[in-house]
Formats: structure tokens, sequence, C-alpha cells
């Protein structure tokens, strides 16, 4: 850092330089976006003025209404956008635009594509909206004062967006923040009050605190339709933003009469206007807002719940995954309002974890104003509130699989796995959320999950009992396991599960439908009724005839195997590998410890596999011994686990491959 004459200079963080960097060079295809990003930052600064003076007992517009005010100089060639919401204080200053350290910034960086318009529509999503405004401006010029400090303890930022910033104490008779935005050569179009109120109207129409604008005193027809139609009856459109727009960088409006303002946007809650009167752009163009999205959501549930609790749910089923959602300390996607007051953000007390993705308001009026994260964890409101939300979130997914299944395909690709969570998690829906489960499974056409719980049911062959899965380190690896091979011949269909979260689902999932959930890798592998006569009585035999090498096998196995039998499961591998224990599954354990094999893992042999059957043969061979390793080890290999010694493993087979070449060389 430098002082000259108080002006401090300050470096930017490494990130934020980068951030700076793609403002410039890489997203001019949407830079739209600036207005609406700088605009949610004024409303958010509103919220947070509320929230903290009403928590004081006093009174939010005491010192008048509560508003965002933009305005333009041609001349200048600035825009100005200004609040009167809570301010920010030097430190908070360097915090919020001087360093962007949050976990978001780096997963922003990594997760760019090249293409332009995609790469915009994530800027809302990282937090990093106040960064937008380089993408039309050369030089930014934020004024704040934070609420209750002094008018001397004003904070001046400037930058050119190049990699420094300079801070300077100044005065600033009033709180909140102005920033006036030096626009770029050949962005002269934003200079025009007719183009700004369009970008306004397109991005931040739901804002719930007026915007305002100058009224234009020329007379030009587009103009004129756009300021009547958005004229507001609210007593906040007769009054100026109080903001320092005019005092520093000829930011204020041309000399001359000033024109009244006009509020630009609807400035109400539009959870609370009835659902008669909204329409699907209504809907969508909120969630955008909120979401700080350009796709519009799948679905919506909106409602108004009344009796012992009175509240206002409005969630949205996004189209697309957030860039954090599966960032631990990540924001939550819901808002918490308290008679249309911003409180919190989710942090989990109003939707539970694997409802992470759901974005949207509920607005209370049973709760205090004040209200704080421990008396909504005490709170039987809250517990009506979240039980309610989950339930109706649960049904309009239902909704959505029954009547539109490809906007369901849609969202289970997005959050199929978030959702499993819930089998885990949430004991009192366990129910409603088997029935939205999705899998892939030995009868799909492709590998996209298209296989339900009920669907499988459906499907079962006669005589069968169970619902067969597998779980694997992938779905190719499910898919060519050998566990699969005598259900593949019997034609009994296996659910794939692929993912780590499938882990959880089938221990916590026991059975659906009254029919038991069973792993093709687990327990002894019987068919039960699916198996006829002929086959029992040649297991039956095999295990006379196999019983001496089994014992030799095990023998040599010891400390590795728990155990080593013939097996029912195989057609064409010689060996595989399972967990003995009935109730906890092979692939779980192999997740728990680091082994990567079950804590009583077994070996199988197949009996029709000419190989095992040569063995067979030559039992009491001097190789025994080493045949034993291998086809251990092998099976191994085959599970997606790890062998301790490859080294040895490799001599072994090398070793048994020269005695077979000489055998028949012999």
């Amino acid at each position: 850092m430098t002082v000259q004459a108080e002006r401090e200079f300050h470096s930017f963080q490494a990130e934020a330089v980068q951030i700076l960097d793609l403002m410039v060079h890489s997203l001019y295809s949407n830079k739209e976006i600036f207005l609406r990003e700088l605009i949610s930052n004024s409303s958010d600064a509103i919220d947070r003025l509320r929230l903290e003076l009403l928590s004081r007992s006093e009174v939010p517009e005491a010192e008048g209404p509560l508003q965002v005010r933009v305005s333009y100089d041609k001349d200048a060639g600035t825009i100005t956008i200004a609040d009167n919401g809570i301010g920010m204080s030097r430190d908070e200053v360097i915090a919020n635009i001087g360093t962007i350290a949050k976990s978001g910034t780096r997963e922003f960086l990594r997760s760019l594509t090249g293409d332009q318009r995609r790469d915009a529509a994530m800027i809302g999503q990282f937090g990093v909206g106040f960064y937008s405004s380089f993408i039309v401006a050369d030089k930014v010029v934020l004024t704040t004062l934070r609420a209750g400090l002094e008018p001397g303890e004003g904070v001046r930022w400037e930058s050119d967006g190049t990699g420094e910033y300079m801070l300077q104490t100044v005065e600033r008779p009033d709180r909140g923040t102005t920033i006036v935005l030096h626009l770029r050569d050949g962005e002269d179009d934003l200079l025009n009050g007719w183009r700004l109120r369009s970008i306004i109207e397109k991005y931040s129409d739901h804002i719930s605190v007026p915007i305002l604008m100058p009224g234009e005193l020329e007379s030009s027809a587009s103009d004129n339709r756009a300021s009547d139609n958005r004229a507001s009856d609210n007593s906040a459109s007769d009054n100026s933003a109080s903001d320092d727009s005019a005092s520093d960088d000829g930011a204020g409006e041309d000399a001359g009469e000033s024109p009244p303002d006009i509020t630009v946007n609807r400035a109400s809650a539009l959870w609370t206007r009835p659902k008669a009167d909204l329409t699907d752009k209504d809907y969508n163009d909120f969630y955008r807002h909120i979401a700080g999205e350009f796709t519009d959501p799948l679905a919506w549930v909106h409602a108004r719940i009344e009796g012992i609790y009175e509240y206002t749910l409005l969630l949205f089923i996004p189209s697309t995954a957030p860039y954090d959602l599966w960032v631990a300390e990540a924001r939550r996607g819901v808002r918490l309002h308290v008679q249309r007051v911003f409180i919190m953000e989710d942090t989990g007390q109003i939707l539970p974890r694997y409802l992470r993705f759901i974005r949207g308001v509920i607005d209370s009026s049973d709760l205090p104003l004040n209200v704080s994260r421990e008396i909504l964890q005490g709170s039987r409101a809250v517990d009506n509130i979240r039980s309610n939300a989950v339930k109706r979130v649960l049904r309009r997914l239902a909704e959505l699989a029954d009547s539109e299944p490809d906007k369901y395909a849609t969202f289970w690709k997005e959050f199929g796995a978030t959702l499993k969570e819930g089998i885990a998690d949430d004991y009192s829906n366990r129910d409603e959320i088997a029935g939205l489960l999705r899998f892939t499974s030995t009868k799909s056409a492709t590998d996209d999950p298209d296989t339900s719980l009920a669907d499988y049911v459906a499907r079962m062959k006669e005589g069968q009992q169970d619902i067969y899965y597998l779980l694997a380190p992938s779905l190719a690896a499910a898919k060519s396991s050998p566990h699969l091979e005598a259900f593949r011949a019997k034609g009994v269909e296996v659910l794939l599960l692929g993912q780590g979260v499938d882990n959880w689902v089938v221990s916590s999932l026991r059975e659906f439908d009254g029919k038991r959930l069973q792993s093709v890798a687990q327990g002894a592998g019987d068919l039960g009724e699916l198996a006829d006569e002929e086959e029992r009585q040649a297991k039956e035999q095999a295990d006379a005839e196999y019983a001496e090498l089994l014992g030799k096998l095990k023998a040599y196995l010891a400390g590795q195997a728990w155990d080593v039998r013939l097996s029912t499961r195989l057609t064409s591998s010689p060996a595989c590998i399972v967990g003995n224990e009935p109730e906890i599954d092979i692939n779980l354990m192999q997740r728990l410890r680091g082994t990567g094999l079950p804590r009583q893992a077994v070996l199988e042999l197949n009996p029709r596999h000419p190989l095992i059957q040569r063995l067979n043969d030559r039992r009491d061979g001097e190789h025994i011994g080493e045949w034993a390793q291998v086809l251990f080890n092998q099976a191994v290999l085959t599970l997606g686990a790890r062998i301790e010694d490859p080294t040895t493993f490799v001599q072994r087979l090398n070793s048994l491959l020269v005695a077979l070449t000489d055998e028949e060389g012999g």
C-alpha cells in the first residue's frame, strides 16, 4: 500500500484480477447483466438495513422511503446506481470488493467453458456481480457510508479494473451507496432512458423496493409509453432518492429543470399477489431475479397456508444445478421473510439439506421480526413451515414425474444424487422420496436413469421375491460385473448403482412396496423360487465334488478370504468376491475400509468354468497355492478394489503361465 494525499492504493487479490480480466474481455455478449447485478446488490443492502433497524425496534423508513435510483449523464458518459440501504464501512469495502475471497470464486474460474453466453450466465451465481460493472465501464467510482457511522466516515472506492484500486475517506451526508460507471467507448447506447428502463423491466421488475429513474423531458413516444405503463401509485414514486449521485464525477442530470422521478418496476412482493393475477412469465422473471439465473425454472410451488400458522410459500425447482450444489458451506436458495421483510437466507432450518437446490421465498406472519437461528430451531411454527414446504415440493416433483416425464428427466439429471440423500436424512418422507428415485437397470435401453422402483416391481418375474441391485464404483463397472451373469441368464432385472450416495440409499431403504432390497454381491446369492429343481440338484452334487478343492483353497487364503464356496451367480467368469454379511453391502464396506474389501470377503467359484474344473482335477498339484492367490486377486480386480501386492501377483501369474506352457509342450 502507498499513501498519497490521503488516497490509499491497494492491489486486488489475484482471483479478483482474473475476474476483472474476464469481465473486460470475455463477456460482452450479455453486457446488460451489469445493471441487474448492481440493482440486486442495492436491494440486498436495503434488506439488510431493514433487518438491522427492526431488530433495534427502529422504523426503516423513518428517514424517507427506501429505494434504488438509476440515472445517467450523456455529457459525462456516466451511469449512476444509488441506494439508501445499509452502506459499507472501510473494512467492509475491502472485504466485499477488494478481495472476494469466497469459496465460490475459485469454483467460478474452474467452471468457465469458453462459451461467452454460458459463462456470463454464471456471474450472478458466483457472487461476483459487482465486477460486471467493468463489462461496460473503464472506471468505477463507489461512495458509501455505513448506517450508524458519522458523515465524515464515508468511503470512496475507485478503480479502472486493471489490478489496483484506490480508497479515500470522504464526507457523505446520508447512509447508502452510490456507484458511478464511466462508460467505455462504444457503450453510448446505454445513455438512454428508454434503454435503461427496458433493462430494468427485463431483469429487475420484481425487486420489492422502488427503482426510480428521472422522467424524460423530451417527448420520445417510446419513452412516454414506457413511463406511462410503469408509473406507480406508490408514494415513493414522487420522491427523489437520498443519494449523492450529483456530487462527484459529473454524474448528475443535465442542467436545467429536473424532471420528476418515476418508479420503473412494480416494487411489490410477487408472492403476496393472487395466483390468478400471475402469468408464467411473472414467475419465470421472479425466479431469474432471486436465483441470478438466465434460464427458466422447471416448476414452482405457490401456496398460501392459513390456519394455526399463516405463511406463503413460493418455491422454485431449477432447471440447472447451481455451481455450489456440493460446496458444504454454500448459501441456501430460500429466503425467509417475516411480514414481507427479508430476515435471512435459510441455513438448514427451513428446508432439509437434500432440498438445498430449491430457490424461493417463504413469508411468515407468525415469527418475530428479530428472529434468530436459536428461535428457528425451537419454533413450532418453523416445524410446521418446514413440514408443509417439504411435502409440497415432493408432491410437485411427483406431479412432474407423472405428467411431464421429460422435465423430470432433466430434474433427475441435475439433482437426482442430491434427492437421494433424503432417503437417509428424512425418515418421515422416505416413502415419497423412494417413489421419486430413478435408476439405470439391466433392462434400460440407455445409460440414463429411467427406472423407478414402482417400474421395477411391476416387471418382476413370477416367483421373484426381492428387488435386486448391484453397487459398483461406476455404472460401467456395474454393467460389466460378473455378479450379474446368472441374473442376466434368468432375465431377472437388476438395478445398477454407480454413485457414492447409493450406498446410503440401500442402507436406509430396506424395502419398497413390501419387497426387500437385496444386493447381488452380498450373501449366498440364492435366487429362491427362480432356481429350478434341476439347478438345486446340480448345486448339491457340485458341492460334494468340489468339497476337497474348496477346503484347500480356503486354507491357502487364510487371513484373506473368510470363506471359499461355489457360486450360483456366475455363468461365464471363473470367480468373484462377495460379502458374506447379510446386512452390510460389500461396496459400502469398500468405502468404509481402506483395503477396498469387505470384512468377510468370500471367494466364489464357478464349477462350470473350465479353469475351475481343471483345478479340481489337479487339486493335489504343486501350483494349487499359487492358483488360489491368482484367482482371489483376479476377483479383487474385477470387483474394482485394489490388490495389496501387484508385483507378486504378476510374478505368480507369469509362473503359472510358464508351467501351463511346459505342460502343453510335454
